[in-house]
């Protein structure tokens, strides 16, 4: 395989989702799903409003009695029933009051006077006017939520506003995460000659849990061919992804593709796309099925840009969440000039929304370890094969956002 012309970035996402199916779902307290995925649609219980209610403070009447004093009969305040309005009266009414039997419209106090005999209500009031009509929100038995939404605050609020206490939610993709490499030492520990601190291990379990993943196993990978393939054997019985970082590439100490090949399945390897071309996709076996594989270059940059070019969709299909199947692509001009070779280049830069429409500034230098490039970084620009891009030219930029 190491022979084979390099994969498109297309080639290899579909080689990675090929035969993916959504993980089996689990039910949640709502008080403890924020964040998480519905399994399953949700209907709604109950009419949103409830009852048709006042959407201001004011006085609610007859429209065909506006334009003349009328007294002031009943007074309703949210949360407490209403009692049925007579005619050639009004009700003082407070925003969320019911609205009471009768009466059609709502006037804002701040266009009413009081007079000695009642409230002078002025003319025009339309039907309807300031009336928060039962239903407009939601309807009792229409879908509230479908599955696949990722539950943030606003979808929150609404199963609060049903009186739900519980859905049904995906389980957390289980991710093992490792580093190879015996450069490679932890944070915290001296370094010796030769060797460098983990930055992938900290950046990718941040972006895996954005993502909506579950860390199960984190664990250090030494060169050595034997013990590559049994942590690649613990890791694939323990999750539902393995991920690694570095040992992918054709070096006498990489081993990871290799025993990979011996215990499972190579799908794809090396891509024409930077940062990123010595990326691994395959599956290990485990005792109730397979885990699918992924194996990012050591380099950095190239995990972080792998990790939003494949690690997210990888977990919003086993999610069941189409959100995070693409990231989202935006049309900006380019604050600088850049030329490219045979393989589609993905540029850390900031997106600036100006007047103007979306403006795309590169950082400096792109070079794939260097780590500080996307610290500020907030979309990836795509540069295609052999392009000349100049100052000023438009160029698609996907928008760095986890759902």
């Amino acid at each position: 395989m190491a022979d084979n012309p390099l994969k498109s970035v297309e080639a290899a996402l579909a080689a990675m989702l090929e035969g993916i199916t959504p993980l089996d779902g689990e039910r949640l307290p709502c008080d403890q799903a924020a964040g998480r995925v519905l399994a399953e649609s949700v209907t709604a219980r109950l009419d949103v409003p409830g009852f048709d209610n006042s959407a201001m403070d004011g006085y609610a009447l007859r429209a065909a009695e506006a334009g003349q004093v009328l007294p002031m009969i009943q007074r309703i305040a949210a949360g407490h029933p209403a009692a049925p309005l007579m005619p050639g009266g009004c009700a003082r009414i407070f925003t969320g009051g019911e609205i009471p039997p009768g009466a059609d419209c709502v006037v804002m106090q701040e266009r009413t006077e009081s007079r000695d005999t009642g409230i002078f209500i002025p003319e025009g009031i339309p039907v309807g006017d300031n009336i928060r009509r039962r239903g407009r929100d939601v309807a009792q038995g229409s879908q509230l939520l479908g599955a696949g939404l990722k539950l943030e605050a606003a979808a929150l609020g609404q199963l609060a506003g049903q009186g739900i206490t519980e859905v049904m939610v995906r389980k957390r993709p289980r991710v093992a995460l490792l580093s190879t490499g015996d450069e490679i030492i932890d944070p915290g520990k001296p370094l010796a000659p030769g060797q460098i601190y983990n930055s992938n291990r900290s950046m990718l379990k941040r972006l895996l849990e954005r993502f909506g993943a579950e860390m199960v196993m984190v664990a250090s990978v030494p060169d050595d061919y034997a013990a590559t393939c049994d942590i690649l054997k613990q890791a694939a019985q323990c999750a539902d992804v393995v991920i690694s970082t570095g040992g992918v590439s054709v070096g006498e100490e990489d081993h990871v593709k290799a025993a990979l090949e011996e215990l499972g399945q190579l799908d794809l390897w090396r891509l024409a796309m930077r940062p990123g071309k010595p990326l691994a996709l395959g599956r290990l076996p485990r005792d109730n099925g397979e885990t699918r594989f992924v194996g990012l270059p050591g380099n950095p940059v190239s995990g972080f840009v792998g990790a939003w070019i494949f690690l997210r969709p990888l977990i919003g299909a086993l999610l069941g969440c189409p959100a995070l199947e693409a990231l989202p692509r935006i049309r900006a001009r380019t604050a600088f000039s850049t030329s490219n070779g045979i393989r589609r280049h993905y540029m850390r830069v900031a997106l600036a929304f100006t007047e103007q429409g979306p403006v795309a500034t590169a950082f400096r230098d792109q070079n794939s370890a260097v780590l500080s490039s996307c610290v500020e970084a907030n979309a990836l620009a795509v540069i295609p094969e052999q392009a000349e891009i100049a100052v000023g030219d438009e160029v698609e930029c996907l928008w760095l956002v986890e759902a």
